[in-house]
């Protein structure tokens, strides 16, 4: 809600009944928790008196988590073997020995489909310099994986309110270990990129929306560059907008999953991505195709949809020193995620259309054999192609 002049946060919880969250009179804006009770009052209040200036939203467990370990299911759990991945960032001839993804050999289909041994040659600064805030689960903090590419200085936790945003839960079981994935999906495309893990959802994946607004607003106020949410609501929560808009003013970029129910129409907050001014040019919604580019079995699709990517069976990390495959909308989110960290690694300023390079150089050959037929217009731009969007993104820049 914007507050009025003179406001404070006792005035505020004492007029709406309520707690304050998040107060900024600098920005006009303050965002209030309220019970039950309160909230039905609040909002038949606003209808009698016609101030729509401002709505009671729902907001526990409101968002969701959108991948799964598929490992479980086809016995592919393994231990970690690769090493921190920060390490496979002194240069991707390292990585990409033999034409194969050295760091994660199951990953070399998925990442020659869109064209990453390429892309890590022509931006050999892999993301040097750039944060990426992973809005999730938490990550495994003690995996050999994120060695040397955690900001734990910044890290947060909006579960159990503290600054340990540790994966928590147990293995198998609802979204456990999803913010860890989807954290090592994004430092394979970009290992020198780093990740500042925020905690919003718990251990069955739901989490509440004022937490994701909070996390949008403090990621763009830590410094973050790209935001990615692997996480979705079947509503529109306006908290968390403008907390995408706030994000977007301060040349934020964020990434968001599309969904995982098969349907004609993106979760939230994807569905929004494809709007105007200034959210649009700094958001991007990503969905998924298999190995052959078919879209996903479980992949949402519309014609809002921005764009597509790999996301069926993506090795990635697994807590307790683990890999395993995901799949889900979530595990095609960070693939774009990373994308835009190493292009903005190469940049000495992000121009604010990045994010939409990133889609509009994308490959639409998905749309040119039957593979698609059923899905004409409503897989975005095409699938992610990783090379092609950081040649333009250079061209751009050198002019």
């Amino acid at each position: 809600m914007q507050p009025q002049a003179g406001d404070t946060v006792s005035s505020l919880e004492a007029r709406y009944h309520g707690r304050v969250m998040a107060f900024d009179p600098e920005a006009g804006y303050a965002m209030i928790g309220m019970d039950a009770a309160s909230a039905k009052k609040f909002n038949a209040s606003r209808l009698s008196t016609l101030d729509l200036s401002s709505e009671a939203e729902p907001n526990l467990n409101v968002f969701s988590a959108g991948g799964s370990l598929t490992a479980w299911a086809g016995g592919s759990l393994t231990a970690w073997a690769g090493g921190s991945l920060t390490a496979w960032a002194g240069g991707s001839l390292t990585a990409w020995a033999g034409g194969q993804y050295v760091p994660v050999p199951g990953n070399t289909a998925a990442f020659t489909q869109i064209n990453l041994q390429n892309a890590q040659t022509l931006a050999p600064n892999l993301g040097q310099g750039i944060e990426v805030a992973v809005i999730d689960t938490g990550v495994d903090l003690s995996h050999p994986a994120f060695t040397g590419a955690l900001d734990l200085a910044n890290a947060k936790d909006y579960v159990d309110g503290d600054s340990i945003p540790q994966d928590e839960g147990t293995p198998g079981t609802g979204a456990y270990g999803h913010g860890t994935a989807v954290a090592s999906i994004i430092l394979q495309v970009a290992p020198k990129a780093t990740i500042l893990p925020i905690r919003v959802l718990g251990p069955d994946g739901s989490g509440d929306a004022a937490n994701v607004a909070l996390a949008i607003r403090y990621a763009a106020d830590k410094g973050a560059k790209i935001i990615n949410l692997s996480l979705g609501s079947d509503a529109r929560v306006d908290a968390v907008q403008q907390a995408i808009a706030y994000a977007a003013g301060r040349n934020v970029m964020v990434v968001s999953s599309a969904g995982n129910s098969n349907l004609n129409r993106l979760t939230y907050p994807a569905m929004d991505a494809s709007g105007k001014g200034v959210v649009a040019d700094h958001s991007v919604s990503v969905g998924s195709v298999d190995e052959t580019d078919r879209k996903a079995s479980f992949s949402n699709y519309a014609k809002e949809l921005e764009l597509v990517a790999p996301g069926v069976n993506i090795y990635a990390a697994v807590p307790g020193n683990m890999l395993g495959a995901w799949s889900g909308t979530s595990m095609s989110a960070p693939l774009a995620a990373g994308s835009l960290a190493l292009a903005a690694g190469q940049l000495t300023t992000l121009p604010p259309d990045l994010a939409r390079k990133l889609r509009d150089n994308a490959d639409n050959s998905i749309y040119s054999s039957n593979l698609n037929t059923d899905y004409a217009g409503m897989l975005g731009k095409g699938r992610l192609n990783i090379s092609k969007f950081l040649t333009a993104a250079k061209a751009t820049a050198s002019q």
